[in-house]
């Protein structure tokens, strides 16, 4: 199994915040990551620094020995690495098709030219994207797929977080990372969420996925192996039982006394 990502020793601060503190983390291609620790430990910075949301203070983030840090989100995502967030970034007023969709707009010819003087070729891009989205939709719920041009305000929560995974799924990426995807649903639709990021990884094998989440039994189901982050540093990291089992991760993150 080869190495699919790395991050060595990354830094970010905020002024006179040290928001994460070298942050060493390697990923095995086709390995499922949980993220965890305490609200204010650097996960989602984390997840911003490697997209390119945040600049880094120092530190290498490596997706197949190449160095991404620093890189623009645009060509972060070109570069295989796709993402969710925990506060949906979805468009309600627009059809499940219209949402999904946008996650490709790097292979899209949206010119005017395109548009107008290529009707052809655009419809058939219009048929082919349509045939994919339909394809990621059926890999959760065939009923989904058959809604590709309903509004996305007529979903419910678990299809809305299922739209935002088929999203940064369209682009065929080699990393994915996941936000707290469970935010939001029942304890019933986050079980049924959770088999479908199995299933995604299984139509997948090659992707690596980083999940974070503060639902332990979700992590515990999921991960292949755990990190633990408190205050921007790594204090923990292993199988999800080694890790609930040491003692600085029940202090620092499950309130042990």
């Amino acid at each position: 199994m080869s190495k699919l990502f790395s991050a060595d020793n990354v830094s970010v601060r905020f002024g006179g915040l040290q928001a994460l503190d070298k942050l060493s983390l390697d990923i095995d291609e086709g390995t499922i990551i949980g993220l965890i620790g305490p609200n204010g430990s650097g996960k989602t910075t984390f997840f911003n620094a490697v997209t390119g949301l945040c600049r880094t203070a120092g530190g290498q983030i490596l997706v197949d020995g190449e160095d991404i840090a620093g890189l623009h989100p645009r060509h972060v995502y070109q570069r295989g690495v796709s993402r969710t967030f925990q506060r949906s970034r979805l468009c309600l007023s627009l059809s499940v098709f219209d949402n999904v969709v946008i996650g490709r707009q790097n292979a899209l010819d949206l010119t005017l030219f395109g548009n107008l003087f290529r009707r052809g070729r655009f419809i058939e891009s219009v048929r082919e994207n349509h045939d994919r989205v339909r394809a990621l939709l059926s890999t959760f719920s065939e009923p989904l797929a058959a809604r590709t041009f309903d509004p996305l305000h007529t979903l419910s929560m678990i299809d809305r977080r299922r739209i935002e995974v088929c999203r940064a799924l369209i682009a065929n990426p080699r990393l994915l990372l996941l936000d707290e995807p469970s935010a939001g649903m029942t304890p019933d639709e986050t079980h049924e969420f959770m088999s479908d990021i199995l299933k995604v990884r299984g139509d997948h094998p090659r992707m690596s996925i980083i999940i974070i989440e503060h639902e332990m039994d979700v992590i515990q189901r999921v991960a292949d192996r755990c990190v633990v982050l408190n205050f921007g540093k790594k204090v923990a990291e292993g199988t999800f039982d080694a890790v609930v089992a040491d003692p600085w991760v029940q202090e620092a993150y499950l309130g042990s006394s």
